[in-house]
């Protein structure tokens, strides 16, 4: 059986995730995402039992972002619906055409979408006050109130470039040293591209460097 929860509306969205997993409590589960996924695995988790388990859940998060993934995927997804096993896809907002193919592959399909407004709400610029005053805590809170608001990483990655390059241009450095926004604006600039160039999950990508940046 194939399973989608896919949107981006990421809270609801996880909690749904959840309440469904509670009922594989007695099953093997793997955990796959685009930076270790491996075709030949996938191949053996739907081409049969393995050596140590029956029956097994395999979840995937995000590997739709990597297009080549994707179209590993849904190439293979009707041997996929055959399989004793059971396939999980986590995904944020998908083209109608990748819907329509789970949905001929009889998939079972979870969409959660936020209300425009939810989008439009949040407030991004609330993480450069955070950042202007240096405080790490309250700039990693908000960044994950973000996220599970739907922001893009793209919007935030922009509002932080243009805050730090403000401060710089207005000599207004707050609490950073000339050549700490300097450095911050240089790696912040290439942060996502990189890291889906090296096959890293981006979000996680992002995090990491906010903790680190100051």
């Amino acid at each position: 059986m194939i399973y989608l929860f896919g949107g981006d509306d990421t809270k609801n969205k996880r909690l749904s995730f959840e309440k469904f997993l509670k009922q594989y409590k007695n099953v093997e589960v793997f955990n796959i995402n685009k930076s270790d996924f491996n075709e030949m695995q996938i191949e053996s988790l739907y081409s049969g039992a393995g050596l140590f388990f029956s029956k097994c859940l395999v979840v995937f998060n995000n590997v739709f972002e990597k297009e080549e993934i994707q179209d590993f995927i849904l190439d293979k997804l009707d041997l996929i619906k055959e399989s004793g096993n059971d396939f999980v896809f986590i995904e944020g907002k998908l083209k109608k055409s990748i819907t329509d193919a789970f949905k001929k592959s009889r998939a079972e399909i979870n969409i959660f979408e936020l209300p425009k407004q939810a989008k439009e709400k949040y407030d991004n610029f609330i993480l450069t006050d955070d950042f202007y005053r240096k405080d790490k805590l309250n700039l990693w809170i908000h960044f994950r109130q973000a996220m599970d608001a739907g922001v893009g990483m793209e919007e935030l990655v922009g509002v932080l470039f243009w805050k730090a390059k403000d401060m710089l241009l207005k000599k207004n450095m707050g609490k950073f040293s000339e050549a700490e926004l300097k450095n911050f604006t240089s790696k912040i600039s290439y942060l996502l591209p990189e890291a889906r160039k090296e096959g890293r999950d981006d979000q996680s990508a992002f995090e990491q460097f906010l903790l680190e940046a100051f």
